[in-house]
């Protein structure tokens, strides 16, 4: 998949291939908004299926996406994503920028579960957990109480929008919340962060601890844990910058935390069974709607 040529002043003669990853009891239209306008740009966008069954498989899975890009890529995740990214780009030289908004953002042995226990939220009292079968593997799957998806998770959307998120949504196995990281490619790729201040899913002070510890460039802005939703021109916006930046411009990389080999592990371990620690890891919400430019 080839980017189309630079036509607003880029800073390379080859525009990134933006690459998209959703969170949780989501799917790839939660980025429509922000997809559409990046198109207007000229980019190529990608908003790859996650299939939501662990950590480690699902950024195997991403990572096999980003091997079939040619060319310099920008990826950003949303929630849960932003494990996936900070896995998926270890030791891929053509990753340039990674893009975090209202995201997981975990150090080599850190998980959802341990960053949200040192920074609760309320997602705990979102939650049911479900046993699931596939074929051989049994495991649990994590919903969205339908009662508690609109205040927690999407304030700043339509409740007739929220609605159809309950019933749409997909579910998450609790293995992508307590599978720790192996690396993080944010020690070695330059990162923005976008912090939702009204976030009730993940803590906003979570998010704000993430990006300082990355040394990432920081925006805030007033919206709920779906910003791209709610918000996509400020998303697309900060997604623009990592695209853009020329490497003087770009933020410093991360000065602490453990050092770490490129991503390796590829297997994925038995499912996790058991409750999510109250206000535990980031869940996105999951649509199936078009979301049309304004």
């Amino acid at each position: 998949m080839a980017a189309p040529a630079a036509t607003d002043g880029g800073t390379t003669a080859t525009k990134p291939t933006i690459v998209l990853v959703h969170g949780a009891f989501a799917d790839a239209s939660s980025w429509n908004g922000v997809v559409e306008r990046l198109e207007r740009r000229g980019y190529t966008v990608i908003a790859p299926a996650n299939p939501l069954r662990g950590l480690y498989s699902d950024s195997a899975y991403i990572a096999s996406v980003l091997d079939s890009i040619k060319g310099p890529i920008v990826l950003a995740g949303h929630s849960y994503g932003g494990s996936l990214i900070s896995t998926a780009a270890a030791g891929n030289p053509q990753v340039k920028s990674l893009v975090y908004i209202s995201a997981l953002m975990p150090d080599v042995g850190e998980s959802g579960m341990t960053l949200g226990a040192k920074f609760p939220s309320e997602l705990g009292t979102a939650t049911k957990s479900v046993p699931y079968r596939a074929g051989s593997v049994s495991g649990t799957d994590l919903y969205l109480k339908p009662d508690r998806l609109r205040p927690v998770f999407a304030a700043d959307l339509p409740e007739s929008t929220t609605r159809v998120m309950a019933a749409t949504q997909r579910p998450a196995a609790t293995t992508a919340f307590s599978e720790t990281a192996k690396v993080a490619a944010w020690k070695h790729i330059p990162s923005w962060f976008l912090v939702a201040k009204q976030d009730k899913t993940i803590n906003p002070d979570q998010e704000r601890f993430e990006a300082k510890r990355a040394g990432s460039h920081m925006v805030e802005i007033n919206s709920s844990h779906v910003a791209m939703i709610s918000h996509p021109d400020a998303v697309t916006d900060l997604v623009l910058q990592a695209a853009t930046a020329a490497d003087s411009a770009r933020p410093a990389l991360a000065a602490t935390g453990t050092t770490h080999g490129a991503w390796a592990e590829t297997a994925l371990t038995g499912i996790a069974v058991g409750s999510l620690i109250a206000g535990a890891g980031a869940i996105l919400l999951g649509r199936r709607l078009r979301y049309s430019a304004p």
